[in-house]
């Protein structure tokens, strides 16, 4: 079987090639890591080590890691961490926020590469963030006695559909993996039909409610307020993790707004760094001034700005801080939302588009709440944040409720720790 993947992986990877290549040559991503990906990992840990091995495929599993691996740093200092991050993005806000740890890119499911990961890390635990099963990587965890974790673990209605037609196959890689803690009880039900035990699964909640930033008061937060030189009086909107077409219909409804509302600013954070100098050419456009975070160190003064481009990786938790008003992207476009739980914690009135099904049990409860606001076409927009800005009451009891709602559902970290610990022990026991 190993070496039946391989071939597949292969063809698979030759067919993507030209395209990976126009997405080198045209974004600069997928140029970094490449022995990694194809070898594994150079380091050398002693076998007496104690040793994690914690996945993420982008930012926002680099986000959900963030939390356990503070976990790790205030109760098990012992353990060695290594994490492995699949996306150049996720890479480089992984190295900033884990500088103290191994972080590597990961392997491609080839079974040499898998070998030569599992033979330098030796782990006692493998932790994979949301989900991200590959067969040789389960397999060979179980042939070594390394359980393997799914933590805030979810899965859509429409990935389970997809591995169900794998059949068997499917199911037997499932079946291997040791303990799912899943975000709901529905996600919890997919894991058990595609093949994991029903007490291998548990329902522990979104950690994300627990990595959310809450104090508009953070020195992180405050910081970029002195920097950006905002006022008591200004009236913050942030646009983040937004995506085509969302930057231009959200500059469209500023510049309406702005026209007559002078205090009005927008700081705008698009989802993808190779995107950076698209968005920034349809903000100079508007003719409105405007300064991009890449360049503040360049500036002496930033003088009166309109519009902000947040063109940096990993500092939207801050962004977010700064908000009045809050629209999250990837919602007017086919991504399926992005995550809405760091403005609402910050209590902001936040909105986004009809598309959230990613975060579908998110929305849900924000909407039963009355936490948030969804739209359900991109004409809603203009209206809706007008009459947010003239109304400060609805709009400081949105965002009281969305507060609320988040810290209602905080200690999903909590409830996975003790099934982390357990399963730790387990496997040093079987190591």
């Amino acid at each position: 079987m190993p070496q039946l993947l391989n071939i597949v992986y292969f063809i698979a990877i030759v067919c993507a090639s030209p395209w990976i290549v126009w997405r080198s040559v045209r974004s600069g991503r997928y140029r970094r890591g490449w022995r990694q990906r194809f070898f594994g990992p150079k380091i050398n840990i002693p076998e007496t080590q104690t040793v994690v091995w914690l996945h993420a495929v982008s930012v926002g599993e680099v986000q959900v890691l963030r939390t356990l691996v503070e976990q790790f740093e205030k109760h098990r200092p012992d353990v060695r961490l290594a994490i492995s991050i699949t996306t150049d993005s996720g890479m480089d806000l992984g190295r900033k926020l884990f500088a103290k740890h191994f972080v590597f890119f990961t392997p491609i499911d080839f079974s040499w590469a898998i070998r030569n990961t599992f033979r330098v890390l030796h782990p006692n635990l493998i932790i994979l963030a949301e989900l991200e099963v590959w067969p040789n990587w389960v397999s060979q965890a179980q042939k070594r006695g390394c359980p393997v974790a799914i933590v805030n673990g979810r899965l859509s209605e429409n990935s389970l559909r997809g591995y169900l037609r794998l059949g068997g196959f499917v199911r037997s890689i499932f079946a291997k993996i040791s303990w799912v803690g899943a975000q709901s009880s529905s996600y919890a039900k997919r894991f058990h039909a595609i093949g994991v035990e029903d007490c291998r699964v548990l329902v522990t909640g979104n950690t994300k409610f627990d990595g959310a930033s809450w104090d508009k008061n953070r020195h992180e937060v405050q910081t970029l307020r002195q920097s950006l030189q905002l006022l008591p009086e200004n009236v913050v909107w942030v646009a983040g993790s937004t995506q085509a077409p969302e930057e231009e219909l959200v500059l469209r409804v500023f510049c309406t707004l702005a026209k007559t509302r002078p205090m009005l600013k927008l700081i705008l954070v698009p989802r993808h760094p190779e995107r950076f100098e698209d968005v920034s050419k349809q903000i100079e456009s508007t003719g409105s001034s405007w300064v991009r975070r890449s360049q503040m160190h360049k500036i002496e003064a930033i003088g009166d700005w309109k519009i902000f481009l947040g063109d940096s990786v990993g500092e939207l938790r801050w962004w977010w801080g700064l908000a009045d008003i809050g629209f999250v992207g990837g919602s007017f476009g086919d991504r399926g939302g992005q995550n809405m739980i760091e403005p609402c914690a910050y209590g902001v009135a936040t909105c986004f588009g009809p598309n959230t099904k990613n975060f579908a049990d998110i929305v849900k409860l924000l909407l039963e709440d009355r936490a948030c606001k969804q739209l359900q076409t991109q004409e809603e927009l203009l209206p809706w944040v007008e009459s947010i800005i003239e109304d400060t009451a609805i709009r400081q009891q949105l965002g009281l409720n969305a507060r609320q709602t988040c810290l209602k559902h905080k200690g999903a970290v909590d409830r996975t720790w003790i099934e982390i610990l357990r399963l730790l022990e387990s496997g040093l026991q079987r190591n």
